[in-house]
């Protein structure tokens, strides 16, 4: 009896020592990983979030005019799909490291071709791929853990946004998209697959070639005459182009074809509402 119980202490002592070994302890700063779709590709940032604590971030934890690992342990690293601008600085498309100088009044952004560093341990500028500066601004709302997100994403443009305490950075990014998406477009418009809507959409977003839009927007409703969303695009292209009488007529049409779907009350409201905005 002695002997199966030193037994099953044995055993279940192993076990348990072997459960705990599975066990994914809480860190003091996570890591995180942001994936954006943005333009034709996508943005990704892998990185870990300090938090405060009770304690001041900038000036105390992380101090002004040295260069930070934008997070802590390893340096953060950012991948780009494409080749993009952070404030008129050409990157291309790949992963780099994303290390900062913070400053009271404006922080120096620097790209760099570090992604093994631990932290700042081997930082090297000789490495830089860019370096430029922008403002920092005040935080309304106090920021606990170090964030960073992506914001104000358009068809070509977004915000790269750090935040902690009461801190927050935005860097701008611009991908040289148009040639590709314009050249991707009208060659798709030549097969089978005929993108109309997709394309008229694009047009009327940039605002680049708004009577072509209105082209593709009558070739989609050839396709489908009952396509209200594709009425409404005209609509939109109309206003776009300050033509009232035609934006209100394609509005209208939107509305009308959509009765009898579960997106009549919308159409009727989108209708409505142009109307009253063209006065």
């Amino acid at each position: 009896m002695k002997r199966f119980f030193l037994t099953f202490l044995v055993g279940g002592g192993l076990a348990l020592s072997l459960h705990a070994q599975d066990l994914k302890l809480p860190a003091p700063s996570p890591t995180a990983t942001l994936k954006q779709d943005f333009s034709t590709s996508a943005i990704e940032v892998n990185y870990s979030r300090p938090a405060l604590r009770g304690r001041k971030a900038f000036g105390k934890i992380v101090p002004f005019g040295e260069v930070w690992r934008t997070g802590a342990n390893n340096a953060t690293k950012i991948t780009f799909g494409e080749d993009v601008s952070l404030k008129g600085n050409v990157v291309k498309a790949g992963t780099y490291a994303l290390y900062t100088i913070p400053g009271e009044k404006e922080w120096k952004v620097i790209i760099n071709k570090g992604i093994g560093n631990w932290g700042t341990s081997g930082f090297d500028d000789k490495d830089d791929i860019a370096q430029f500066t922008v403002p920092a601004a005040r935080n309304a709302e106090k920021v606990e853990s170090f964030t960073i997100s992506i914001d104000n994403i358009t068809n070509k443009t977004c915000d790269l946004v750090l935040a902690w305490e009461n801190t927050k950075v935005t860097i701008p990014v611009t991908a040289d998209n148009d040639k590709r998406i314009t050249d991707y477009l009208e060659q798709s418009i030549n097969t089978p697959r005929r993108p109309y809507q997709q394309a008229a959409n694009y047009y009327l977003e940039t605002g680049k070639n708004l009577d072509k839009a209105l082209t593709y927007a009558d070739k989609a409703i050839e396709e489908n005459p009952k396509a209200f969303w594709i009425y409404w695009l005209k609509a939109r292209i109309y206003q776009k182009q300050g033509n009232k009488t035609e934006a209100i007529a394609a509005a209208k049409k939107s509305a009308d074809a959509a009765v009898g779907t579960p997106y009549a009350e919308e159409y009727k409201r989108n209708a409505d509402n142009l109307a009253a905005e063209m006065k």
